[in-house]
């Protein structure tokens, strides 16, 4: 096992994974930018290297100055967490050039998924079915409105090399589609630093059903069941729930075989999941696969009692998955809300600044609740990053009964300095959709957009 682990990331996902590494014995090792050293989760690590300015791009995107805060501690693996670097392959390339493990797939299999239509193809090989669409990125406008053609509208652009929403536009005919194109590729490019697209069949009324699989490094693996993420913004998760409302045993059973064999068969290692729409009529199809920890992993783990992060380190570690699939089993219903730094009656307008008060009960309610933060009174929110504050996950035996516990622990929150998006989850939970599980991507449950605004 690693003696010393750096974590390439900040935040919440940083105090993640470095209390996973000390369940394991294994010092963590943490790197920050100018702008977060003085922060209260840099007590989280044993040793903290500062890595340049604020701007990501100029701080927690260097992966030079990672590979080099890691040489200099003597780290002998690095966690990505997620966002930033953690599904760049040529980062995960050259932590292994420099002798260090890399906690998380291979650079090649990050390259596969990465890139969507290589992705698709490859699960289509693997006997996943995909959205009707184009099988490889689009030369232009002419190639995307003849496909669209084909398969009929309404019709999604998405960028090839990333996701988040960002590089996507909704079509619902071909003028739209022509006078999109261009844009979408400008924030593709933009974003993702490459602007190629490729076009899906859009689907009204679907939901995003993901699935969580660990796969080590001698062929074996496990499916961990299913997440429902339907509960979106601008493509954007704001909560989800472990098992899905609308998924029969049988359907979940048969989509974790199906998710767990496709990736096994491309060879995948660490932790991955594996995203599926599911359309009005029930079909699911493949849409993308996250090569990495997923922010909402704790769902999972609360249903499932597997703590993925640790098992990322062990795989990582080249030890043999010691987790069964006659042996998994999901207990009761967990709901995540994420809570972020943002005020959703204005347009959810990002909210940085000091945080005077912060506190969230985790003793409300007939479940159990789960609080993943980095943050403290007296912290500040800085302006350069995702405003992500805290995330709440509530447990119990029933749906109904999480549901109620995650209002009590909501309705008693104590957050004060920054406006945050825990009325939105309030209204969320209380809609009568929402609780009789009818809900899709869509719209937000019980939520009024603002005027001016988009979900």
């Amino acid at each position: 096992m690693f003696q010393r682990l750096l974590v390439a990331n900040r935040g919440e996902v940083a105090v993640r994974i470095a209390r996973a590494a000390r369940d394991l014995g294994i010092a963590p090792i943490g790197v920050a930018s100018e702008a977060d050293l003085a922060a209260s989760w840099t007590k989280a690590f044993d040793e903290v290297v500062c890595i340049g300015p604020p701007p990501p791009s100029e701080s927690y995107l260097r992966m030079e100055r990672i590979v080099q805060a890691a040489l200099q501690t003597h780290a002998s693996a690095i966690h990505p967490g997620w966002g930033f670097l953690a599904e760049n392959a040529r980062f995960a390339r050259l932590v292994r050039q420099h002798g260090i493990a890399f906690v998380g797939p291979s650079a090649g299999a990050i390259e596969l998924m990465g890139a969507k239509s290589p992705a698709k193809r490859a699960m289509k090989a693997a006997g996943l079915p995909v959205i009707p669409g184009s099988d490889r990125t689009l030369a232009n406008a002419d190639a995307a409105a003849a496909c669209a053609k084909e398969i009929g509208y309404p019709v999604l652009l998405k960028a090839d090399a990333g996701g988040g929403g960002r590089g996507m536009r909704r079509c619902a005919h071909e003028k739209e589609l022509r006078e999109a194109f261009a844009a979408a590729s400008a924030e593709a490019e933009k974003a993702f630093g490459d602007g190629a697209l490729y076009l899906e069949r859009y689907f009204t009324g679907g939901r995003h059903v993901e699935v969580q699989v660990l796969c080590d490094a001698h062929g074996h693996g496990v499916h961990l069941f299913e997440r429902e993420c339907s509960v979106q913004r601008k493509h954007q998760k704001l909560l989800e729930e472990s098992p899905s409302p609308v998924l029969s045993a049988a359907e979940r059973g048969a989509l974790g075989e199906r998710a767990l064999a496709a990736a096994l068969a491309v060879g995948y290692e660490n932790a991955g999941t594996l995203e599926f729409l599911r359309a009005p009529d029930g079909k699911l199809y493949f849409m993308e696969m996250n090569t990495r920890l997923q922010v909402e992993h704790p769902v999972t783990e609360a249903t499932t009692g597997v703590d993925i992060a640790r098992a990322q380190i062990e795989i990582a570690a080249g030890q043999p998955l010691a987790l069964r699939q006659a042996d998994m089993r999901a207990h009761g219903h967990a709901i995540e809300c994420r809570i972020n730094a943002e005020d959703p009656n204005q347009g959810f307008r990002p909210s940085p600044g000091l945080v005077r008060a912060f506190a969230i009960p985790s003793d409300r309610g007939p479940g159990s609740i789960r609080i993943d933060t980095h943050l403290a009174a007296g912290d500040r929110v800085p302006p350069h990053y995702d405003s992500l504050l805290a995330k709440v996950i509530a447990h119990a035996p029933t749906r109904e009964q999480a549901i109620e516990t995650m209002q009590r622990a909501l309705s008693a929150a104590k957050i004060e300095g920054v406006a945050t998006t825990i009325p939105l989850h309030l209204a969320v939970l209380a809609d009568e959709g929402f609780r009789r599980g009818e809900y899709d991507t869509s719209t937000i449950p019980g939520f009024a957009v603002p005027a001016g605004a988009q979900t």
